[in-house]
Order: structure tokens, then C-alpha cells, then sequence
């Protein structure tokens, strides 16, 4: 489990599915007795001393309805396949989960030379080659993808993106992802340089239950993954 601050106050908590009633039960526990209600989107908790916590559907929507937490724990288990698509500015890695097992995958890069301090002329065509060698790159990525999830395409129920925001949102811009885009769910994955190992390890992040946590009045709480 993870936490963080929440913007606006109180702090966010990533759960794994198989941890969510372990965690709902020590909720309980810290505040008392709560009533639940939700919708296909989330499922809120409002304990008896005012805390709140509301636990997010990952890959929404969820059949709404009681039991709450039963349905959300179920839907959350759920495997699903799922493809992965991890740019940053040289390197790149695609993938087609099942649960949380990675059955089709493909990593790489291509240079991209680092920012130089000369100035003049010959920062300008350092510029050109840099430019050239991001655009290489990222095309790369874009027919990685395609070649990884294009196959599962009628299988995947989401696509899950992640590395450097700004190259992703380069690859938006390519119109042969549509149909790949067009599946694109949360969370962005903030990860380091896309390798094997990273892409492996991207299911602990999009099948999170993620947790938004707000304590009591005049209660405060920092750190740890509490609820």
C-alpha cells in the first residue's frame, strides 16, 4: 500500500483488490461503525466519528447496488486484459496483460542525444538532429504499440498510458492509435525509463483500489497508509 497528500486536503491511498477488506476492516477499527453507499464510479464510507473514505471503481463502471463492498472487491478482482503502453523521450515499452500476467510484450529504444550548452550554429543543427532523433523514437513507440495491441485489440477492455506526459500526448497525435486510444483508462502511470522489469510491474499500479481518505475533524493523520 501507498499514500500520498490529496489536493484540497486529506491524502489518497492505493489498496491492491486482494487488500481492500483487510484495509475497509482497520478503517473500521480506527473509526467506529460506517454506512456505505455507492454508485459505478465509487463506493464512500461515512464512519460514526465523521471519517470519510471513498474508495474509487478501477476500470469503471461498476454494477452499482448493495452490497457495496462486496461488489467493489469483486469488480476489482476481476482479470482483465488490459494493454500497457510506457513512452519516454528514447525508450518505449508495450504490453497485453491478463490479470497480472504479462502474455505479450515488446521493449526498446532509440537514441535521443542529451541538451547541449553551445550556443550559435551549431546549437541550432545540434537542435535539428536532437528533434529528429525524438521523432524517430516516438514513431518507434507508436508502431510498438500497435504491433503488441493491435492483435488483442478485440479482447482489451483498457488501455492504461504512462511514462513522460508530454511524449504520450505526442503519441495522441497519432491517428493509426485511435482505436487503442479510444480504450484509454486511469490511472496515468508515472514510471522510470520503460524496461521489462517496469512493465512487469505496472498491474501493483492500475488495478489499485485508489482511496480517497479524510479524517475526522481536527483530526490529522500524516503518513503512513492508515485510513
Amino acid at each position: 500500500m501507498s499514500a500520498r497528500p490529496a489536493k484540497g486536503g486529506g491524502r489518497w491511498v492505493s489498496v491492491p483488490p486482494e487488500r481492500v477488506h483487510p484495509w475497509i476492516d482497520g478503517f473500521a477499527d480506527r473509526h467506529g461503525p460506517f454506512e456505505a453507499s455507492g454508485d459505478e464510479r465509487a463506493v464512500r464510507l461515512v464512519a460514526a466519528d465523521g471519517a470519510l473514505a471513498e474508495l474509487r471503481v478501477p476500470f469503471p463502471p461498476m454494477l452499482p447496488g448493495p452490497p457495496h463492498v462486496t461488489r467493489l472487491v469483486t469488480h476489482a478482482r476481476a482479470e482483465r486484459r488490459i494493454g500497457v503502453v510506457l513512452v519516454r523521450l528514447g525508450g518505449y515499452a508495450a504490453g497485453v496483460f491478463r490479470g497480472t500476467e504479462l502474455v505479450a510484450s515488446k521493449v526498446g529504444s532509440r537514441l535521443v542525444q542529451g541538451r547541449t550548452a553551445a550556443g550559435g550554429w551549431s546549437q541550432q543543427r545540434f537542435a535539428r538532429r536532437r528533434r529528429n532523433q525524438a521523432d524517430q523514437a516516438l514513431e518507434t513507440a507508436a508502431d510498438t504499440a500497435l504491433r503488441v495491441l493491435t492483435p488483442h485489440l478485440p479482447e482489451l477492455e483498457a488501455v492504461v498510458l504512462g511514462g513522460d506526459r508530454r511524449a504520450v500526448d505526442v503519441l495522441r497525435a497519432d491517428r493509426r492509435l485511435s482505436p487503442l486510444l479510444a480504450l484509454e483508462a486511469e490511472p496515468f502511470l508515472t514510471v522510470p525509463d520503460p524496461r521489462l522489469a517496469v512493465l512487469r510491474a505496472t498491474p501493483a499500479e492500475f488495478r489499485a483500489v485508489r482511496i480517497h481518505v479524510v479524517d475526522p475533524p481536527g483530526v490529522e493523520r500524516p503518513g503512513a497508509a492508515a485510513g
